[in-house]
């Protein structure tokens, strides 16, 4: 009853369905729980939505909100577990409704479990174009919008979920899982996605050269991965990658799939090759714009901490020629950019995070703005 999404005419339209069909005109404002997660709870996150507003009508554009999956994967956790804490209540339901049935074993939302005997360590490339270890206290943001995606799986149990997908909701005993009316209602397309595309209910449907797929892929700092079943056929696979270039082969791998099986013009592995190239040579660009160290002169005309209302505060360190922004959960060296405006913006370097720019306002630092594609977050001085 205590749920509101942006404004009381927005809420009151709100079905079940709207939370996961990425269909509502939310925008993702991600930035939120990325840069501040020390202390949010499922409780914040569903609550934050009340602060949001969509940006277009409902079915209107796609664009997908990780805090509206959120906050369908808690809701349905209350609805299995009303008495418990929503995080609690969602762990319950998904280790008792969802792996336990499908014979999930290995997966789990218990991060210090998962690191445990074998696992796979998240990986990045540096501005050198080395991999190196991701900064994988980043991938702790995820916990308190779980149902998003943080949960801790293997090739083997995800093909177990794609399998009963394929089976129409029944299980390897021929036991009915879920219904097949509803399983199948998923699928139906709720947004647009070009002109071959479109998303349902938390999947991707789309006509590939014909065949019809359906998928959904997952990216954290240093992890990607992609499940897919092509439903006509029988078929599905899993990917899974623990650096941040296998976002490339991610892309590519369904392509590769299709080409095999359908005797398709080779293409994907061409594809893959030439992502690797542009992102050398884009990364070979983006390092000649920065300064490294930054300039003394700029650093000199920062305050020492800094605060957002939403995204929390930092504090610049300064240690000989190094500068670091500490945001309390993760920090990053900092170099300085000269953009074409005139403007000096301070660029975060560390791997998986580089880019983040923080310009100065009107050229005075004791105000820095941090802007994604739809936001512009102010941080002050304090």
């Amino acid at each position: 009853p205590t749920f509101k999404l942006g404004d009381a005419a927005t809420t009151s339209k709100v079905q079940i369905k709207h939370l996961i069909c990425a269909c509502t005109g939310m925008p993702r404002q991600d930035l939120e729980w990325l840069m501040e997660f020390k202390n949010r709870t499922p409780a914040i996150v569903v609550t934050s939505l009340g602060d949001m507003q969509p940006t277009t009508k409902f079915g209107e554009l796609f664009q997908y909100s990780n805090v509206m999956a959120a906050a369908a994967g808690f809701l349905g956790g209350h609805v299995a577990f009303p008495k418990l804490e929503l995080g609690k209540a969602y762990d319950d339901a998904m280790r008792t409704l969802v792996f336990a049935p499908l014979g999930m074993k290995a997966t789990t939302f218990d991060y210090k479990l998962a690191q445990t005997g074998n696992f796979a360590l998240p990986h990045s490339i540096d501005l050198a174009g080395k991999t190196v270890p991701a900064v994988h206290a980043l991938n702790y943001s995820a916990i308190p919008v779980r149902p998003a995606g943080a949960a801790w799986s293997t090739v083997n149990d995800l093909l177990k979920y794609v399998q009963m997908e394929l089976a129409e909701g029944k299980l390897p005993d021929g036991k009915q899982y879920i219904s097949r009316d509803v399983l199948l209602a998923r699928r139906e397309r709720q947004v647009a996605i070009g002109k071959d595309g479109a998303y349902g209910m938390g999947l991707f449907v789309e006509k590939a050269h014909e065949v019809n797929v359906i998928s959904h892929g997952g990216d954290m700092f240093g992890f990607h991965g992609l499940s897919l079943w092509l439903p006509d056929h029988g078929i599905g696979a899993v990917v899974l990658t623990n650096g941040d270039l296998g976002h490339a082969l991610r892309s590519q791998f369904q392509r590769r799939l299709l080409e095999v099986l359908f005797d398709g013009k080779a293409e994907a592995v061409d594809d893959v090759t030439l992502t690797r190239k542009n992102f050398e040579e884009g990364l070979a660009v983006a390092n000649k714009q920065l300064t490294i160290p930054p300039d003394p002169a700029e650093v000199g005309k920062l305050a020492a901490r800094y605060h957002n209302a939403a995204l929390g505060e930092f504090v610049v360190v300064k240690k000989g020629t190094t500068l670091t922004f500490d945001f309390g959960e993760w920090s990053s060296e900092i170099a300085t950019k000269k953009n074409p405006d005139g403007t000096t913006g301070f660029v975060t370097t560390s791997a998986s995070f580089t880019g983040v720019e923080l310009v100065p306002k009107a050229g005075d630092a004791k105000t820095l703005v941090l802007r994604d594609a739809q936001h512009a977050y102010e941080f002050t001085a304090k």
